[in-house]
């Protein structure tokens, strides 16, 4: 088996690694300083930016003006975006044009595509449900009425909503089925409400009251919804992971020049071994990510498997969840007071760490999701 990336998979990473490298974690006012958002927008010249490269066409199909790339090249773009704080909407954006790409009408494909990967129409998705702990499909209603739906209910937690042109919310219809619909901001009946996330950032909470969109907006294929969380969630785990590594770097550096005793704390046991079991730790999520995208990509080729994809994504959520924590907790512990600082970027990294935690979910709650697979699909 060969489990080096791919030469496009890597001119991908050297792209995202040239346009994040003058990206600057504290380019907008700390979270810890600041009672509302950081911001009201989005870091837009550097979505200018990712769209010159062609990073935001990067999963389309050449039909559509897109390299064709799949799901692991995505999370390798994430994860260097993670390592500088990036604040765009790229998962949520790339999410969506995949999901429209893979199961919506010719009309939704040509009416979304182009302006998609040229990062001139800027896509989200609502996938928190009404509290942020049910299922995020059971929050909204979709009643068929002629050749139009109607859309009732409340979505939390949106991310860049405001900023949106057009937000993909999952309802479900009465028969237990899940649908996709695709609503443009200005759609009449759908209000925003500000909220605000662990890291600073300006999320909505989605309120949809009679909210009609034609039958060609709306995503009725099995699975898109429940494939498009999936891959929500992997790209989650690539955002913890690029932050993770880019804390244990910060850490090194620290403690290979704070000076105990007259030695670099770094030449300590206690320092040492605390930093390898973090670094465990990332190595852990990173294995388990590539297993969970490439499953992604390997069940859309047909490719099955002993478990659903779904088992892999769990495994993946599990390593992230609990490992970005360890990750920031361990540096905060390493750097002393200093962590603290609000003039050190590492408490930005933490507020943004306790965020993508938060965006995971409990890791007892995804085991418990896996242990359910594996007594539905024995593996002997």
């Amino acid at each position: 088996m060969d489990f080096t990336f791919t030469e496009e998979q890597q001119a991908a990473v050297e792209a995202a690694k040239a346009v994040f490298a003058d990206i600057a974690p504290d380019s907008v006012p700390s979270p810890a300083l600041t009672p509302g958002a950081v911001a009201d927008e989005f870091d837009r010249p550097l979505w200018g930016s990712l769209a010159g490269s062609d990073l935001l066409s990067l999963v389309l199909a050449e039909e559509h003006g897109g390299a064709g790339l799949d799901t692991i090249a995505l999370c390798l773009v994430l994860r260097e975006a993670a390592k500088v704080l990036a604040r765009v909407p790229l998962l949520e954006h790339c999410a969506t044009a995949m999901a429209v790409q893979a199961h919506g009408s010719p009309e939704l494909i040509a009416a979304l595509l182009p302006g998609a990967g040229a990062g001139t129409l800027v896509l989200t998705v609502a996938a928190h449900g009404r509290t942020g702990h049910d299922p995020a499909e059971l929050a909204v209603t979709a009643r068929r009425d002629g050749a139009e739906w109607t859309l009732d209910g409340v979505q939390t937690s949106v991310p860049w909503a405001h900023s949106a042109d057009w937000i993909a919310v999952p309802a479900h219809r009465g028969d237990g089925e899940a649908v996709l619909a695709l609503v443009p901001r200005s759609a009449g009946g759908l209000t925003l409400a500000d909220q605000y996330s662990t890291s600073g950032e300006r999320l909505a909470e989605l309120t949809l009251d009679g909210v009609r969109v034609p039958t060609t907006h709306l995503i009725e294929a099995p699975g898109a919804w429940d494939r498009l969380r999936q891959l929500l969630a992997t790209g989650t785990c690539a955002l913890a992971l690029g932050l993770g590594e880019s804390v244990l770097t910060m850490t090194s550096q620290y403690t290979g020049k704070r000076e105990q005793f007259g030695f670099p704390v770094a030449t300590f046991q206690a320092v040492a071994v605390q930093a390898a079991d973090r670094y465990i730790d990332l190595r852990a999520m990173e294995v388990t990510l590539w297993q969970a995208a490439w499953r992604l990509d390997a069940a859309t080729d047909g490719a099955g498997g002993p478990l659903p994809s779904s088992g892999d994504v769990a495994v993946a959520k599990i390593w992230a969840s609990e490992g970005v924590r360890r990750v920031v907790q361990t540096a905060q512990h390493l750097h002393g007071g200093f962590g603290a600082d609000t003039d050190y970027p590492l408490h930005r990294f933490h507020a943004w760490a306790k965020q993508l935690e938060l965006q995971l979910g409990p890791a007892a709650a995804h085991e418990e999701a896996l242990g359910d697979l594996l007594a539905a699909h024995p593996l002997a």
